[in-house]
């Protein structure tokens, strides 16, 4: 049975520093696609931020420069390092998972993410931890 489980929500100021979590478990960690994405009331879900085993990263154009996103695949976690949090950055984090092709793997590894713009058919998501700014 796959998982994943999301940790690190919290309430911040604005200004201030999240660090997000994700345990991945039941499924081969490295043959995926992990991101985060999120979504707040009353909005649509969207993207943040997208990385393939291979550690190449996407960020959408709204969290560059603020947020890190990191895997470690021998641990099969995932992380979204949240700086200079705004308001807006308010909603509910949700860890996902996308299968890469095997055709784009190599030696364990695989290469290549999806856009996040329209949101890609998931795999797998968790439940989400909720993030509230204020300022």
């Amino acid at each position: 049975q796959v998982q994943l489980v999301e940790s690190g929500g919290d309430s911040v100021q604005a200004g201030g520093s999240l660090r997000l979590s994700c345990a991945a478990s039941g499924l081969t960690y490295s043959s995926y696609c992990m991101g985060w994405f999120r979504q707040a009331p009353g909005k649509e879900r969207e993207g943040v931020a997208v990385v393939d085993s291979n550690g190449v990263t996407t960020y959408a154009d709204f969290v560059k420069g603020r947020f890190t996103i990191s895997r470690d695949n021998a641990k099969n976690s995932l992380y979204l390092q949240m700086n200079s949090l705004r308001r807006e950055d308010t909603a509910t984090y949700v860890c996902v998972a996308v299968r890469i092709r095997s055709q784009f793997c190599s030696g364990g590894y695989c290469s290549g993410c999806p856009g996040m713009t329209p949101p890609p058919i998931f795999n797998y998501l968790g439940r989400g931890t909720q993030v509230t700014v204020s300022s």
